[in-house]
């Protein structure tokens, strides 16, 4: 997975709507095809497109938010079932952060392990990132710092610990326990030592 360290003077994509959930995000009727085919087209599907497949002008479509690395959105943002496919759409449309007030847990713990950085903000910041984005202004996001830049001004931004030092290294949650390798080893002798009785016998 790549690591997030910072993204600077990334395009930023307004989404003005709180409690947009997994189902919106990826709708499931999209998920018979494969991963390999690319997710991102399926995004937002049902609120980016009429049913004739005419655009109903949601921003993604906007071209002035081609090639946005950060999506801003409002409050409970990714509730719903615990589908990892919403990640996937995010990540294969392009977005490397989501930044809004508040994340649906499972929604957060996927986008931590596809390397999306869901950033939590309170609602004031998050309202001002908005009008910031929509007039088309850029942002930095710095993960080392946890802090979000744009037009001179620096709003910080909260995540668990053990998911930005997941993020920072490209780690899944193998990565993780791997990190703890010479803990478990010395663990493990010292167990082998105190309680030898609680070993597998070897057979023969």
């Amino acid at each position: 997975m790549q690591p997030f360290r910072r993204l600077d003077d990334a395009v930023a994509c307004p989404l003005p709507l709180a409690n947009v959930d997994t189902d919106q995000l990826i709708p499931a009727r999209f998920m018979k095809q494969p991963r390999a085919a690319g997710y991102g087209g399926f995004l937002l599907h049902d609120l980016r497109f009429e049913v004739d497949g005419s655009s109903r002008g949601l921003s993604l479509d906007d071209p002035a938010f081609a090639g946005a690395g950060v999506l801003v959105a409002r409050r409970n943002f990714g509730s719903g079932s615990s589908r990892e496919a919403a990640v996937y759409a995010l990540v294969d449309f392009g977005f490397r952060c989501v930044i809004a007030p508040s994340f649906g847990d499972i929604f957060a713990s996927n986008a931590v392990n596809n390397g999306l950085l869901p950033a939590r903000v309170d609602a004031a910041a998050a309202e001002r990132l908005l009008d910031h984005a929509t007039a088309g202004r850029r942002v930095a996001v710095d993960l080392e710092t946890r802090t979000i830049r744009v037009d001179g001004e620096t709003m910080p931004f909260a995540i668990d610990e053990v998911w930005r030092t997941k993020l920072l290294n490209g780690w899944d949650d193998i990565d993780l326990t791997l990190s703890h390798t010479a803990a478990i080893r010395a663990f493990s002798a010292e167990r082998a030592v105190l309680f030898p009785w609680s070993l597998p016998r070897r057979q023969g």
